[in-house]
């Protein structure tokens, strides 16, 4: 059954889809041969965040913790994407993202070279002590 959301322009509900189904979905949808650098990279990512959920967040994949985002990630044709979500773990792992594509809020990797999950792990667990932070500061 699908769960109903409201949105602030409408007082009617409209349906959504279940994030893991929407998850299921948008995995679905990536090539094959990009699929397993992808879910491996989730793998990894749910592993150093057991306490998350996923979420589908401006159409693609996230991981939230206490309402905030922690990460997300994509595929797109030529290349995988973790979003960190904060400049401050940019700026923290700056030195180690050096050897990939980095845009404000983006590290762009090729699917023959996706990040070590060492990095990964390290970059959540960076994100989740934020969100920690800013959680006990409410």
């Amino acid at each position: 059954m699908a769960r109903t959301k409201r949105t602030s322009t409408t007082s009617r509900p409209r349906a959504v889809a279940s994030d893991a189904t929407a998850i299921r979905a948008y995995l679905a949808k990536v090539p094959p041969e990009h699929r397993a650098v992808i879910e491996r990279l989730r793998r990894t990512i749910r592993a150093a965040a057991p306490r998350a959920v996923e979420a589908l967040s401006y159409g693609v994949p996230s991981v939230r913790l206490d309402g905030r985002g922690v990460v997300a990630y994509a595929a797109a044709a030529r290349h995988g994407s973790l979003y960190p979500m904060s400049s401050a773990v940019f700026r923290a792992f700056a030195a180690e993202l050096r050897a990939y594509d980095c845009s404000k809020g983006t590290i762009r990797f090729p699917y023959d070279a996706p990040p070590p999950a060492a990095l990964v792990r390290r970059i959540v667990k960076a994100r989740l002590a934020e969100v920690a932070e800013r959680s006990a500061r409410r």
